[in-house]
């Protein structure tokens, strides 16, 4: 990671605009100008900053999507083994994932053009991402960031009272949000949150789903440009998809979720030579030699249900387009 973070540091002090992408072990760093990207390799689009050109989506008859959840014993086994860490306050909030079988009809570059998201990356013949959450953006100075977390299916007509009002899900946005704070005091000054738990819908294949993020801000010193490998850097592994206390947590996930993450969960940006924006690597699949897989989950409290948190990982295993 010396040789990422001093590449990303040289290349901000030069105003020159690049495209990062760093995977949550932070073992495969990416970085790479924007005017050297080869759209045959990678596709990004960052809110309207894309190099996808004006590529036309082919039509296909009927999408196909199925996805092949585990068996909810072969979840309970993994999420008691995550329960009993919470119960001895080793950790208070761990992002529990899995990787599920998915076949479609698709290819990845396919889904990215037909992804309707924020945040959208394809890395040709091994993963596509659409994702729904910022990790941090930097205007002006200004550093934000915007955790989110508590998801619902918006179909009952009380939905929105349904996810605000649980209190677990407030719990957990909670310390979600204090993690967020605390790490941008790393690096930041006047940290503040700026609006705490709005709700946000998004559209799928299922329908739509609810859910709620909020913000937060600092101010950034005058020379920030020189250091935005180290910025980044002290901000991973994003704290709404890893948990807190941060390192014990992280520990804790890779002894019991079975499988590499890789850029699942990890972090994708756009520096444009002044401003950056990025965003959480969540809503994320990847080709394998079986063929696809769906990375998905949520996160864990001491007040959790597995039966809930079985349905929400599920729920989170869409396309964002409708059919």
């Amino acid at each position: 990671m010396k040789e990422f973070t001093a590449k990303m540091n040289q290349l901000g002090s030069a105003g020159k605009p690049f495209l990062f992408v760093v995977d949550f072990e932070m073992k495969k760093p990416l970085l790479f100008p924007l005017n050297e990207i080869d759209p045959e390799l990678i596709l990004y689009a960052v809110e309207g900053q894309t190099n996808a050109g004006d590529e036309k989506v082919t039509t296909t008859p009927e999408i196909q999507f199925e996805a092949f959840a585990p068996d909810f014993e072969v979840y309970q086994r993994i999420y008691d083994k995550v329960m009993w860490h919470l119960q001895r306050g080793d950790s208070y909030l761990l992002n529990l994932t899995q990787a599920i079988p998915v076949a479609t009809n698709l290819s990845l570059k396919e889904l990215f053009h037909r992804s309707n998201a924020r945040y959208k990356l394809c890395i040709t013949d091994h993963c596509v991402v659409f994702s729904p959450e910022p990790f941090i953006k930097i205007h002006d100075g200004i550093i934000s960031t915007h955790p989110m977390k508590g998801t619902i299916d918006a179909g009952p007509p009380n939905a929105e009272m349904l996810l605000t009002d649980n209190p677990k899900e407030l719990a957990e946005h909670y310390t979600i949000v204090d993690l967020l704070r605390n790490d941008l005091n790393m690096i930041a000054e006047k940290v503040r949150v700026e609006r705490f738990r709005y709700v946000e819908k998004i559209r799928t294949t299922k329908g739509e789903l609810l859910q709620t993020s909020s913000q937060i801000n600092g101010q950034l010193p005058n020379n920030f440009t020189q250091n935005l490998g180290d910025i980044l850097i002290k901000l991973l592994p994003a704290g709404s998809v890893s948990g807190a206390p941060k390192k014990k947590t992280v520990e804790i996930i890779q002894r019991t979720e079975g499988y590499k993450r890789g850029y699942y969960t990890g972090v994708f940006g756009v520096f444009d030579g002044k401003n950056l924006n990025s965003a959480v690597m969540i809503r994320y699949i990847e080709k394998n030699a079986d063929g696809f897989v769906f990375k998905a989950g949520g996160g864990i409290t001491v007040n959790s249900r597995v039966e809930d948190e079985y349905q929400e990982m599920i729920q989170k295993v869409y396309l964002p387009f409708k059919q």
